[in-house]
């Protein structure tokens, strides 16, 4: 008897390690989540995480009519219900604003809250795609001193998509900042896309382009341009206005669970805008 279960238990060891050698790769094993514009350019990978980041941004001086430095900390959470469905807290944390004129204090407060889901609709592990639609809420609880909590709240409707060759990915981005008081905050379009390679565990670089279309005006503040994430300013004079950046960055893989990233962003439309250029450092545990 005991001889019999012996030979079972091992039969359906072997069994198990046949089954996951012949199983395909997980080609998403070595793709990435976008360092840049966490806010809003989502990653359509599903999966469970906490990410911690840091932003340095610098506006351009034309916007206000001098340097100013903006710091924000905040923290990221994304949580899989199942491999389609993910229930995502996308925007929180700290900012400080810091006009490089003499006398002007250093403005500082809690930023606004949005959260929300993405869910996969399209998965081909084959072709390696993967198509994901999302939708967050912001809600103005944050402080007017760093220019939050303005307006009644605004909904983010999203779609993103992966393709891999292998090593090579391709993330792509397209959604809609939709306020309620349009007003107080403008609406617009967005785009992104980013192209990363593989090269080893530690160091998986990548390109991007973000780039943001006002398409209505608010009476809010006389800029000609518009917050690119974090703040929506509701802006008079910014509808029509596109704004843009490229970055460069990487990301290192430090362990199987934890990814590290940096990227560099400069803006590079021909008006003064709100994007001078950024840095932003998150780490990613995923659990």
């Amino acid at each position: 008897m005991k001889t019999q279960m012996s030979q079972a238990l091992l039969a359906a060891i072997t069994l198990s390690f046949s089954l996951h050698a012949a199983s395909p790769p997980d080609w998403q094993s070595q793709a990435i989540s976008p360092v840049v514009n966490p806010i809003f350019f989502e990653s359509p990978l599903i999966q469970s995480e906490v990410r911690p980041l840091f932003a340095y941004h610098r506006l351009d001086k034309g916007l206000l009519g001098a340097d100013v430095d903006v710091r924000v900390y905040a923290v990221q959470l994304r949580y899989a219900v199942n491999d389609r469905l993910a229930l995502i807290a996308t925007k929180d944390g700290y900012m400080e604003i810091d006009p490089k004129v003499r006398g002007a204090k250093t403005q500082h407060g809690w930023n606004d809250i949005a959260a929300g889901l993405k869910y996969a609709v399209y998965r081909n592990d084959e072709k390696q795609i993967q198509i994901t639609p999302g939708l967050t809420f912001e809600i103005p609880v944050g402080d007017d001193e760093v220019f939050q909590g303005n307006g009644d709240g605004e909904f983010n409707l999203f779609v993103s998509a992966i393709k891999g060759f292998d090593k090579l990915h391709f993330t792509a981005n397209l959604g809609a900042r939709i306020p309620i008081d349009r007003d107080e905050e403008t609406a617009n379009v967005r785009y992104a896309l980013m192209a990363d390679y593989y090269t080893c565990q530690y160091f998986i670089p990548f390109a991007t382009i973000n780039a943001v279309t006002t398409v209505s005006e608010g009476k809010a503040v006389p800029f000609d341009s518009e917050g690119f994430d974090v703040i929506n300013f509701g802006s008079s004079r910014a509808e029509g206005e596109t704004q843009a950046a490229w970055g460069v960055g990487f990301r290192s893989r430090l362990h199987q669970r934890v990814d590290l990233g940096f990227a560099y962003e400069q803006g590079f439309t021909p008006n003064d805008d709100i994007f001078k250029e950024r840095y932003t450092v998150d780490l990613i545990w995923r659990f």
